[in-house]
C-alpha cells in the first residue's frame, strides 16, 4: 500500500507527464490545404452550384495545386459564453438558439470516444443479422477504448426523449416521422449534435482507427467535423444517378458535439417536418428521402456552412465554395474547422469516380451497402 507521501509523488509525476503530452500535441501544425474559392465568383444557391459541369470529363486538377489559388480565409469559431437561461425563457427563443444553448460547441474540446450505430436488434440478440456481425465487430476491434453502442429503433425513441426533452420541437418532429428509415437518418444528426463521436451505418467496416483518419500533426483543436465524399461523378448524366455533383456521405461522420453544421441540419429537418405535419403532408413514401433527411440535404448544409460569413471571411474570397473545390480530390482538405476526406476514404472499392481499393492507404471505412433501404427489408419499430 502506498504511503500518503508516495501517493503525492506519483500523482505529481502523472500530472507532469500529461502536461508534457498535451503541450506537444497542441504545438502541432496543420499541413492540410484549404480549398480555393470558386474563381467564377458564383453567387448561386447550392442547387445551382450542383449544375452539370461542361468540363466534367476533363482531367481534375491535382489537390496540391488548389493552394495556389487560395483566397478564402477561414475564421476560427470561438467558444461562446453560456449565460444561464430559465427553461420557460429558452422556449421563447428561435429553435437554433435553443439548440446552441443546450448543445454548445467547443472547438477546443476533444472528440468524444463514442461509436454510434442503429439497427433493429443489438449484437447480443439472436435476431441480429449475421451479415453485420463482422462489420460491427471491426469498429470495436480497431477502437478498443471507445464506447460502442448499437441503438435499436425502440431504444432510440427513449434516448431522444432524454437528450431533447428541453427542445420539444425536435422531439415532436422526431416522433412525427412515420418511417424508421427516415428516423434513422434523423437519429445520426441528433446523436452527434448532442453527444458527438462517430456515427456509422451498421453495414460499414472500419479499415483503420479514427485516430488515423487525419494526420497526427493536425491539432485536434483545429477541427470539429470529419466528413467524406460519397460521389464525384464525371459523366454528363450525373444527375440521373446522384442528387449533387459532389455529394458528401452521411453513412460515416465524426463530430464534436454542438457543431454548427449539425445544429443547422437538425433545425432544418425539424422545421420542415413540423411544417409538413401542420399541413397534413408528412412524408408517407420513400420518394424524396434523399432530399428530406439524406445525403442531398446533408451536402447542401455543409456547403451552406462553407459559405456562411459568420464562420468565413467571404470578403477575401473570389466567390462561393462549390463542388469544383472538391472534385478530383486525392488527399484530405481542411475548410475552416471541417476536414473533408477524398472518396477513397469512406467509399473504397466502388471502382468508379477515382476511388481506390480497400487496401489503399487513404481507405478508412468500407460501406458494404447491405443495410441500404429496400422495400422488403423495411425496419419496423420494436421488431
Amino acid at each position: 500500500m502506498l504511503s500518503f507521501r508516495r501517493a503525492l509523488i506519483v500523482a505529481a509525476a502523472v500530472l507532469t507527464l500529461l502536461f508534457l503530452l498535451r503541450s506537444t500535441h497542441s504545438d502541432s501544425k496543420s499541413k492540410l490545404v484549404v480549398p480555393p474559392s470558386d474563381s467564377a465568383g458564383s453567387q448561386q444557391s447550392q442547387k445551382e452550384n450542383a449544375a452539370p459541369n461542361p468540363k466534367a470529363n476533363a482531367a481534375p486538377a491535382k489537390a496540391t495545386s488548389a493552394a495556389k489559388a487560395d483566397k478564402a480565409i477561414d475564421r476560427p469559431i470561438p467558444k461562446k459564453q453560456r449565460p444561464q437561461i430559465a427553461l420557460e425563457d429558452l422556449h421563447t427563443k428561435p429553435l437554433r438558439d435553443q439548440l446552441e444553448y443546450q448543445f454548445p460547441y467547443d472547438p477546443q474540446a476533444k472528440f468524444p470516444a463514442y461509436i454510434w450505430q442503429t439497427w433493429k436488434a443489438t449484437p447480443a440478440s439472436g435476431d441480429f443479422d449475421e451479415i453485420f456481425r463482422e462489420p460491427e465487430a471491426s469498429w470495436t476491434i480497431l477502437h478498443p477504448t471507445f464506447v460502442h453502442e448499437v441503438i435499436t429503433d425502440s431504444v432510440a425513441v427513449h434516448l431522444m426523449r432524454h437528450l431533447y426533452a428541453s427542445v420539444p420541437d425536435v422531439l415532436e418532429a422526431y416522433n412525427a416521422l412515420p418511417m424508421p428509415v427516415v428516423k434513422a437518418d434523423f437519429f445520426r444528426y441528433l446523436i452527434l449534435l448532442a453527444r458527438g463521436g462517430i456515427y456509422t451505418d451498421i453495414d460499414t467496416s472500419a479499415l483503420k482507427p479514427a485516430t488515423e483518419w487525419v494526420p497526427a500533426e493536425v491539432p485536434r483543436s483545429s477541427y470539429g467535423l470529419v466528413i467524406g465524399i460519397e460521389a464525384d461523378p464525371d459523366r454528363e448524366d450525373w444527375h440521373e444517378w446522384y442528387s449533387r455533383r459532389v455529394q458528401f456521405c452521411q453513412w460515416t461522420i465524426q463530430a464534436k458535439p454542438g457543431h454548427p453544421v449539425l445544429r443547422e441540419i437538425v433545425a432544418n429537418i425539424t422545421e420542415e417536418t413540423l411544417k409538413r405535419k401542420k399541413a397534413g403532408k408528412i412524408l408517407k413514401d420513400y420518394k424524396g428521402i434523399v432530399e428530406y433527411t439524406g445525403p442531398a440535404i446533408w451536402t447542401d448544409t455543409v456547403f451552406n456552412f462553407f459559405n456562411d460569413g459568420r464562420y468565413f471571411d467571404m470578403h477575401a474570397s473570389n466567390g462561393n465554395i462549390t463542388w469544383r473545390n472538391f472534385t478530383g480530390m486525392t488527399a484530405a482538405k481542411k475548410v475552416g474547422d471541417v476536414i473533408v476526406l477524398p472518396i477513397t476514404s469512406f467509399s473504397p472499392g466502388v471502382r468508379q469516380m477515382g476511388a481506390g481499393e480497400p487496401d489503399d492507404p487513404m481507405a478508412f471505412v468500407q460501406h458494404n451497402f447491405e443495410g441500404t433501404w429496400k422495400p422488403e427489408n423495411e425496419r419496423h419499430i420494436g421488431e
